[in-house]
């Protein structure tokens, strides 16, 4: 069968034009297997700078917890002679996102893979995420290994001399007895070490979990202040070095106040122990203290206005006229100062009197044992039931009137107090000469005893030596009780009823008709 000849128009693709696609496919196939890149993506770029940059090239990996996140693009000096370096990076969609705290570490590579790569510790959720349009991270963020060419350079002729010094100065202290007092000072270890470990557990804080944190991050922001000025930091190295010499020439000195500072080691544990005491103190008042510290600005604010006008008080325009009032008034105050020197005087010994006596006896119960409702009651729980008394007289009557009630009782069997023996005539003693805040209060606990104990115990006197006290009968004084009883439940009921009346009709006569 004879196979048909195609048209000329219908020939289809030359092999010229097969073989540039062919060249073309295989070239980006082989620049994606060896740079891995996309070249249709935009990778997310980010810059860092480093104080080294520790032959670190282009192409360099970049790592995530050991994971391949990207790559090294550039780098570039920063200034001649200081060694940084400005390093930027493609980081790809898998290494995101990446905080403004995040800290980049180069480090070295395994000895197979040689060269070094870039570590990156994406840094915390709660700052900010970074974006193409930040600043580069700044050196306080990352960090260099140290060479061996490094260490070598560090161990310079002076720093083996001072090991050498160290070394030989560590023997001649192990010399001798000086290994045993080592050894020695190891008995006091385990109070040592539990004393540490309780310093320790205290550094950990209240909230474990957060107070670290927010210690080293304190740690960090100074650490990155004390960077920024390399200047300073190395005076205070070099006023250190100075000092350190100060101290290492007067060795003798020195060593004689090791010694003295054992001595205040021992006096000193006691005032450490009471310090620790009294912290849980200082703790429950600075809670307290609180709420007062947080209302100490509004009270602040409010006492601006106040602080303005003393201001304005004493300004230019204001202080002469002040300075002269004070000139007129001020030998008036002076005066016045003087002459309340004895009012104070005065007023002091009234309040010492009043806290160490008065208060006293008006906060002691009064013991009565004879009448339990009026047992132990202070003396202004029992001076108010007077006024009870003559509040309550007029009640039964008009009170624009002369008229008042009363009422009897009968007699009580118990006296309390009982009077003196010499029947009251001999006044207790008074003593003006004597401060009234160094006097004992009044003693109520008086003792009691029967009506007719006291009848015929006391012997009230009055003047005149001649004068003889009758004989009190206790019965008919009784007796005399009863009747008032009588008479107050029985007549003076149909009296009161009598005036009540009297009273009505005086009313209904002077009505308005």
């Amino acid at each position: 069968m004879r196979r048909r000849r195609k048209h000329p128009q219908h020939q289809g693709m030359s092999r010229f034009v097969a073989g540039l696609i062919a060249v073309a496919l295989i070239a980006v196939a082989t620049f994606v297997g060896f740079t891995k890149n996309n070249p249709f993506s935009a990778p997310f770029k980010m810059t860092a700078v480093f104080q080294t940059a520790n032959n670190i090239k282009p192409g360099s990996p970049v790592r995530i917890a050991g994971v391949d996140v990207g790559k090294v693009k550039k780098i570039e000096a920063i200034a001649a002679g200081t060694g940084a370096a400005r390093v930027e990076m493609e980081i790809l969609d898998k290494g995101l996102p990446i905080h403004s705290d995040a800290t980049l570490k180069i480090r070295p590579r395994i000895f197979l893979e040689g060269n070094f790569f870039v570590d990156i510790l994406p840094g915390s959720p709660s700052a900010p995420v970074l974006t193409d349009d930040d600043e580069p991270i700044p050196t306080t963020q990352t960090a260099a290994p140290v060479q061996f060419g490094d260490l070598l350079a560090a161990l310079q002729s002076d720093t083996r001399a001072d090991l050498q010094v160290f070394l030989k100065e560590y023997s001649a202290g192990l010399a001798g007895e000086g290994a045993r007092g080592f050894n020695q000072s190891f008995r006091n270890g385990e109070a040592a070490f539990k004393n540490a470990a309780i310093v320790n557990q205290a550094s950990l804080g209240i909230e474990p979990t957060k107070d670290i944190q927010r210690l080293l991050k304190g740690q960090a922001k100074t650490f990155r202040a004390l960077v920024t000025d390399e200047a300073a930091l190395k005076d205070l190295v070099t006023n250190f070095n100075t000092t350190a010499g100060a101290f290492a020439q007067e060795d003798v000195a020195l060593e004689a106040a090791v010694p003295a500072l054992r001595d205040t080691l021992r006096v000193g544990s006691p005032a450490l122990a009471s310090l620790n005491s009294a912290l849980p103190s200082l703790r429950a008042f600075a809670v307290e203290a609180l709420p007062g510290v947080r209302s100490s600005g509004p009270t602040l604010e409010a006492s601006l206005p106040f602080i303005r006008q003393v201001r304005a008080l004493v300004g230019p325009d204001e202080l002469q006229g002040a300075a002269r009032e004070l000139r007129r008034q001020l030998p008036s105050m002076t005066l016045l100062n003087i002459r309340l020197i004895p009012f104070l005087r005065q007023a002091r010994l009234l309040s010492s009197c009043t806290n160490q006596v008065l208060v006293p006896f008006a906060e002691t119960p009064i013991p009565n044992p004879d009448e339990p409702g009026n047992n132990m009651q202070t003396p202004f729980q029992q001076a108010n039931r007077g006024f009870v008394g003559l509040g309550g007289e007029s009640r039964r009557f008009d009170a624009n009137q002369s008229y008042f009630s009363v009422s009897s009782a009968a007699l009580a069997e118990q006296v309390r107090p009982v009077p003196p023996p010499d029947g009251g005539n001999q006044p207790p003693p008074r003593r003006p000469d004597v401060p009234c805040e160094t006097q004992e209060p009044p003693n109520l606990n008086a003792p009691s005893a029967s009506i007719p104990e006291v009848s015929a115990t006391s012997s009230v006197t009055t003047s005149g030596p001649n004068f003889k006290p009758a004989a009190i009968d206790p019965s008919k004084i009784q007796e005399a009780a009863k009747l008032l009883k009588t008479y107050d439940e029985t007549i003076a009921p149909k009296r009161a009823e009598s005036y009540r009346r009297d009273l009505l009709k005086l009313a209904e006569q002077g009505a308005p008709r």
